[in-house]
């Protein structure tokens, strides 16, 4: 299944990703944003999951996301936010007009030329990239077990993110730092989770119900989870901060 297919699944994606995916920790925004800044632009914004950290870091907040269905629950949600369609590689915003750019759980969906180029055309100089991703802990058995269902590829030692350390066109070498964090979370919840995310979206109805079962099956028999309806599970939010070149 290509990339674009995978990406292409999110566009009627909208209530159900903002209900079931978790949000980003305090901590994470503090290490892109320690002090508050003129604009902010959350790129790639979804259901407004990050945007909503930068409402008390910024005077003005502006969210960019290509999918009609999210953008209308961030609205909602978020309604002082300037809410745009668009993509990366083609930002609907003024030259060098933001502080600083957010990509939270999307920049591997981007063509990475391009969007760095148009990255660094809205960013002041100097301005600030933050790319994040949310993704599972190491540690814990049952969810790591779960996530290679989802991507059968993950090895052990791998995150959900790309390998982003390298240099991007355009910006400094990243600074990088990890931030545990837990959540309490119901059976029920954490299974509907998955089905937001791309490669169960994107599945047959078939498929889906495969690797809907062999959630259940890991839920049923792994010692951390079977016989509870809730869980304690741990996250790892992975941030990388650029400067602009």
């Amino acid at each position: 299944m290509t990339d674009a297919t995978l990406a292409k699944s999110f566009l009627n994606a909208g209530e159900d990703y903002e209900r079931f995916r978790p949000g980003f920790p305090e901590v994470a925004a503090d290490a892109i944003v320690p002090a508050p800044v003129r604009t902010a632009l959350d790129l790639g914004a979804g259901t407004g999951k990050f945007t909503e950290r930068l409402a008390d870091r910024a005077n003005r907040v502006v969210a960019v996301e290509p999918s009609e269905q999210m953008l209308a629950v961030l609205r909602e949600k978020l309604p002082d936010v300037e809410a745009h369609i668009g993509t990366a590689e083609n930002i609907p915003v003024e030259d060098h007009s933001i502080d600083v750019v957010t990509v939270a759980q999307a920049f591997h969906w981007f063509d990475r030329d391009p969007a760095c180029a148009e990255i660094r055309r809205v960013l002041v100089p100097g301005g600030t990239l933050g790319l994040l991703w949310n993704h599972s802990d190491a540690t814990c058995a049952w969810d790591r077990a779960c996530t290679r269902v989802a991507h059968p590829a993950l090895d052990e030692g791998l995150t959900a993110a790309p390998d982003t350390t390298e240099q991007l066109p355009g910006f400094e070498a990243p600074t990088f730092l990890q931030v545990p964090w837990q959540e309490r979370i119901t059976r029920a919840d954490y299974i509907a989770r998955w089905l937001t995310v791309s490669s169960f979206m994107a599945a047959s109805d078939d498929e889906r119900a495969r690797m809907v079962a062999e959630l259940e099956r890991i839920l049923d028999t792994d010692p951390g989870t079977a016989g509870s309806d809730e869980y304690d599970l741990p996250q790892i939010t992975d941030v990388y901060i650029y400067r602009a070149a």
